[in-house]
């Protein structure tokens, strides 16, 4: 036990020999960093910061350069021109009949009917679903239900696994940035789906578990098992396809706190604003103005682009956008197709982020930097200019990282930095600083002055009063009136003993004694010449020390 203590006592002993000026900062510096820190983390987890975070994520989606179109895929799009061209409105079955067996005669390698067609728009039904049914190429789509949606089946006869749901997941504010590939259909209220079909029931026939693949997923899948990539599923749950992991969408991923992800979801990683693939009209094929090396060996996905079928969705793109803000849903789902062929055959990054701990350091990190700033910084332009600089520096390696995929803190790194900074110039200047004790001196210096110039001014008024004319007659009354009295008091000192050599020396007056009258008058006047002769040797005495000098 003695030798614990004796370590402990060394210990404090030198701890107190720290240098104090390092004890200071770490408590004005350092538990402020701390403090934010925890602050920002809380703030974080209750979802306080989730609008700014994601509109800074918009915000670096749209400073990103432009991949450019995929020329693995196609769009046929069914734009207004079509509809006022063939005065149709919606596109009849036979219709969409003659375009599917046009695009299957140049091969494609995948057709995705973004159409619903769980029920017929004469003519041409039976046409229609013909192709439907014999195709192993074509994906059609459903909507999965919700406990007050009944959604919507695909079309009759189609096998499961032709089938892809067309649900998009949206943020709050309306924001498409999430892409969902694998779904299972909610258990009903009541137990019993409120229109029973494929994308309604929990379970199959045989009481397995109903799992249903995105209209996207599927595409991607059909497209990459020519190229011999099946998924396969992780010990912990992840998909993956080849080599590439399509790592689970969480709760909190990036500036996300609380987020349903429910599903198996992950960030929807634009490649265009505005050209993610090729695009033809459907007048285009029906008339054979495409060549058909634009379809071979392609997915090819068709629907409606024309605003009036109320299908588009706001993107991270809409806000920088004067016009058009919104997205057509089909080439949302081709934005999604092209992501996994990206990640999967050209080897491009998908979204991440860090974990909870390497936020924390982050944002402890940028705390802690600005506080050190503010301690060390006093000149104000400097100190602003060094922020600045680091405000470019965190903007820097998250747009830079966020081009490798990876989306971390920028707006709570931000505010670290420049909140801690504010933070420790308040305490560090204002309350027990060196900055505050400077200025305390500076004040306490400045009044002295003034008092010291006020005294300077009173002595020199007293000097003009006794070398007056007035002061003068008075002497002489007084002179008088003691030659008459015939005595002096045996206090005051003789005239001619005031030291004249010495203006530094003043007598000091003896035990006063009761006068009466004329006697009291004399003293008074006594002293007053005696002051008026000790203010004159000093002034004397000043001209003589700067003569000297």
């Amino acid at each position: 036990m003695a030798p614990l203590l004796q370590t402990i006592r060394s210990k404090l002993s030198e701890l107190g020999k720290l240098n104090p000026k390092a004890v200071e900062m770490g408590r004005s510096v350092l538990l402020p960093s701390l403090i934010m820190t925890a602050l920002l983390l809380g703030m974080g987890r209750l979802g306080i910061l989730q609008g700014m975070n994601l509109a800074a994520y918009d915000h670096l989606i749209r400073l990103r350069p432009d991949q450019g179109e995929d020329d693995r895929l196609l769009i046929v799009g069914i734009t207004e021109a079509d509809i006022q061209t063939r005065q149709e409105w919606p596109v009849s079955d036979q219709t969409l009949a003659q375009l599917l067996e046009k695009l299957e005669a140049q091969q494609p390698r995948a057709i995705g009917l973004d159409i619903i067609r769980d029920v017929p728009i004469e003519p041409g039904r039976e046409a229609l679903l013909n192709q439907l049914q014999q195709s192993d190429r074509l994906i059609t789509v459903c909507k999965v239900s919700a406990p007050n949606d009944p959604g919507f089946p695909p079309p009759p006869g189609v096998a499961p696994e032709f089938v892809g749901f067309s649900d998009l997941v949206i943020d709050p504010g309306g924001i498409l940035r999430r892409s969902l590939l694998v779904i299972m259909p909610p258990l009903p209220e009541n137990g019993v789906p409120l229109v029973p079909h494929l994308c309604s029931q929990p379970t199959t026939l045989d009481n397995q578990p109903n799992t249903l693949l995105s209209f996207g997923f599927q595409l991607a899948l059909t497209y990459l098992a020519e190229e011999g990539i099946q998924p396969e599923l992780t010990e912990a749950d992840e998909l993956k396809l080849g080599s590439t992991l399509l790592s689970r969408l969480q709760p909190t991923t990036g500036g996300y706190q609380k987020a349903d992800a429910s599903g198996y979801q992950i960030l929807l990683d634009y490649r265009s604003a505005n050209r993610a693939a090729p695009q033809v009209s459907i007048t285009d094929v029906l008339t054979d103005r495409v060549n058909s090396e634009l379809i071979r060996d392609r997915i090819v996905l068709i629907g409606y682009t024309t605003p009036q079928a109320k299908d588009e969705f706001y993107t991270p793109y809409s806000a920088g956008a004067s016009d058009s803000q919104k997205m057509p849903g089909v080439v949302v789902h081709a934005q999604s197709v092209s992501q996994i062929l990206s990640a999967v055959l050209d080897d491009r990054p998908l979204l991440w982020s860090w974990s909870n701990a390497q936020e924390g350091i982050w944002i402890f990190g940028w705390a802690l930097f600005g506080g050190v700033v503010a301690w060390y910084v006093r000149h104000p332009l400097k100190f602003g200019g060094a922020i600045a600089i680091a405000g470019g520096i965190i903007y820097g390696i998250c747009f830079l990282l966020f081009l490798q995929g990876g989306w971390i803190p920028l707006v709570p790194g931000a505010i670290a930095l420049v909140v801690t900074s504010a933070t420790v110039i308040l305490v560090d200047r204002f309350n027990h600083s060196t900055y505050g004790q400077t200025v305390y001196r500076q004040v306490k210096s400045f009044l002295k002055l003034d008092i010291e110039i006020d005294q300077a001014k009173l002595e020199k008024q007293v000097a003009e009063i006794t070398e007056s004319e007035y002061f003068q007659d008075l002497q002489q009354k007084a002179k008088a009136l003691r030659s008459s009295a015939g005595t002096h008091s045996p206090t005051d000192p003789p005239e001619d003993s005031i030291p004249t050599t010495d203006h530094r020396a003043v007598p000091s007056p003896a035990e006063p004694v009761v006068k009466s009258g004329d006697e009291d008058e004399l003293d008074y006047f006594q002293k007053l010449r005696l002051d008026a002769k000790r203010l004159r040797d000093q002034r004397q005495g000043q001209s003589d020390d700067k003569e000297g000098s």
